[in-house]
Parts: C-alpha cells; sequence; structure tokens
C-alpha cells in the first residue's frame, strides 16, 4: 500500500536511510576505533612498523565485522527515526490526515529492502576483497610469528598424503581462500607413522604438486637446521581441498559463491557452509525488511502514552534474541542437521511474522 503523498512518502524514505546510514557509518568508526587499538597493542613489540600501516590493516578488516551487525544497524536506526517522528509528532499529523502506519511504514521497508540487495551485491564482494588484502598486510606486520595474527589460537589445520609419506600442516593465516598461507609449520611423518622433520617457513604456496616453502628451516633429530630461500614439499592436495580446509565461506564474495558450491560437489566436499552463506546473503534484504517491522512494532508509541524505555529495551531484545536464533540455526546447518536454505531463512521469518503480527495486533486490533 503507498503513501496518498509522493512527497510524504519521500521524505519518511529519506529520514529512515538517512538514520540508518548514520547509525551504520557510527558502527564503522567505532568498530574501526576499537580494532586500531587492538592491533597498536599486539604490535607494540614489532620493530619498523608504522602506525600507517596498523591503521590501514585495520580499515581493510572493519567492513566484514561491520557487515555482520548490519541487521542490528537497521533495527536501531529505524527505532530513532521512528522514535524521532513520533516525538515531533509528525506521525500524530500523518495518522490525523488519515495515513495508516502500514502505509508511511512502506517507504521505510522499501528502503530497507534496497540497502539489503546494495549490501549483497555490491558492500559483500568489496569487504570479502579488502579482507583479502587485510590478510596480506598483516603478514608484512607480524611475518611468521606464531600466534600474531587473527584467527583461532591453533590457527589452521591440514593434513595430507603422499608418495613421500604424510605431513599435517599448520598455518597462523590464509590468503586467497587457502592457496597462500602464512606463518607455516609442517610435520612430516613416513609411511609407518614415524616422525621425519619439522618444517617452518614465513608463507607457502600451493603449486601443481607440490608447496613451495618461502624463508624456510628445517629442523631434523640430531641434525643442525638448514635455512632454505626456497623449500619444495610435494603435495596431492588441489586447490578445491585446501579451500575447505582453509578458507571461509565469510571470504568468499556473493558473485563466486555459486563456483565455489559446485566445486565442491564435484569434488566430493561438503558445500553446506558455502550454501549457507549463499542464502543469507540473498535474505539479507528480506531481513533488514523484517528488521523494519520488529522495530516499528516497538516504536511507534505515542511519546505521550510514556513507556518509551521500556519500548527501546523491547526492540533491542528482540534484535538480539533474533540474532541467537540465526546463530543456533547457522551452527545446527554447519552441522549438517538442518538445511542451508532453512537456516538462512528461518530467522528472517521468524523475525518479519513477529514484527507483522505485533503491529496487526496494535493497528487493528
Amino acid at each position: 500500500m503507498l503513501l496518498s503523498g509522493r512527497t510524504l512518502g519521500r521524505y519518511f524514505g529519506l529520514r529512515f536511510i538517512t538514520t540508518v546510514c548514520s547509525v551504520f557509518a557510527g558502527m564503522l568508526a567505532l568498530i574501526a576505533l576499537i580494532d586500531y587499538i587492538e592491533l597498536m597493542r599486539r604490535t607494540g613489540d614489532v620493530p619498523n612498523v608504522s602506525a600507517l600501516l596498523v591503521a590501514k590493516t585495520s580499515i581493510f578488516r572493519v567492513p566484514q565485522t561491520a557487515e555482520r551487525l548490519m541487521p542490528f544497524c537497521v533495527l536501531v536506526g529505524a527505532m530513532s527515526c521512528f522514535l524521532a517522528l513520533s516525538r515531533r509528532m509528525e506521525l500524530v499529523i500523518a495518522r490525523a490526515a488519515g495515513i495508516s502506519a502500514w502505509q508511511f511504514l512502506s517507504p521505510a521497508i522499501l528502503g530497507a529492502f534496497v540497502l539489503g540487495a546494495l549490501a549483497t551485491t555490491v558492500y559483500n564482494p568489496v569487504s570479502a576483497s579488502l579482507q583479502e588484502q587485510s590478510k596480506r598486510l598483516e603478514a608484512e606486520v607480524f611475518g611468521s610469528r606464531p600466534g600474531s595474527m587473527s584467527g583461532s589460537s591453533g590457527g589452521y589445520w591440514v593434513r595430507q598424503r603422499n608418495a613421500d609419506g604424510q605431513s599435517i600442516i599448520n598455518a597462523v593465516s590464509s590468503q586467497e581462500q587457502g592457496v597462500r598461507l602464512n606463518g607455516v609449520t609442517i610435520f612430516t611423518f613416513s609411511h609407518g607413522g614415524q616422525f621425519q622433520d619439522r618444517v617452518e617457513a614465513k608463507s607457502a604456496t600451493l603449486e601443481p604438486g607440490f608447496w613451495r616453502l618461502d624463508d624456510a628451516a628445517i629442523y631434523v633429530p640430531g641434525v643442525p637446521a638448514r635455512q632454505l630461500s626456497t623449500y619444495k614439499l610435494n603435495t596431492s592436495l588441489t586447490p578445491e581441498q585446501v579451500r575447505e580446509s582453509f578458507a571461509t565461506a565469510e571470504t568468499v564474495s556473493f558473485w563466486q559463491l555459486p563456483l565455489y558450491i559446485q566445486i565442491a560437489e564435484h569434488s566430493g566436499l561438503a558445500a553446506a557452509a558455502y550454501r549457507l552463506q549463499y542464502h543469507k546473503l540473498l535474505s539479507r534484504p528480506f531481513m533488514l525488511a523484517a528488521m523494519v517491522l520488529l522495530a516499528a512494532a516497538f516504536s511507534l508509541r505515542f511519546f505521550r502514552f510514556g513507556g518509551v524505555q521500556k519500548m527501546v529495551l523491547g526492540g533491542v531484545a528482540s534484535g538480539f534474541l533474533l540474532y541467537v536464533l540465526s546463530k543456533v540455526t547457522e551452527d545446527l546447518s554447519k552441522a549438517e542437521l538442518m538445511h542451508p536454505m532453512a537456516a538462512a531463512w528461518l530467522p528472517v521469518l521468524v523475525g518479519g511474522l513477529t514484527g507483522f503480527v505485533a503491529l496487526l495486533y496494535q493497528e487493528d486490533g
């Protein structure tokens, strides 16, 4: 249902988009500040690291972190927008003119849907590309120092078997979806499982049939360590298998996800994480629209009725519960206990239907 006046519709829509973008920009600035301070703390004992390089690394990491908070930013922005319109009696005047809540909500819902579509098709590929650049900068800053780069405390692990025996590869971080590794430690064993040597390298790049290790040090029990500028380790791993072990679905661009799903399925590997990410990105416009409905259910009450603080807390709590639901469904999907499509779309349906039913009860009794 559209507004009777296009001017009023554009006004409400512009107010909503401006408020949401302001909240998102503030969130970006806050995340960038916290991340920059944390990186400065971690680089305090690293020589010859400029503050500009640390800032550049932090800026490249921030967009992907902020992308996860986008639905919450829309929720807070929509509530702020509606509360401001109600406080200034603009919603009261609109209602007095015969305009229902569904009519002045339609521009905000449409604006949220457009923002979600842009976030999926434009913002996500940019954030994924910047994340890869941040990993390269982290490799320059921290080198091969264990535990210095982002990621879990144990890094990434993969086991390989070939004609020479078997090897266990550990990397502190990965680039290019696992094709290039940083902070590499490799333990090699014979076919009988007997330990042979340990190889440490600053970086490793997957080439056809072997890993090329740069600045490698080989440690053999009872033998002095050998330092080599380049060392080749035979491997039977393919780029597809490496991506499955080192790449995360969040670092893959939206436009590349269908190809990754196809490659994983043809290689006999699990594609649930890629499918889940793909459907999450597809559902993002609908998720942001659902956030508008959920925010409206807690922020359209007139100020003269009081209880504004309780409304705000109720909206924030509902957004938190919806986030918990999305994490639960995501974990179930990764454990192959729920279909990726159901895991991605269930929070959207729950949030949208909750907001719709609450508004229907408030507005139409």
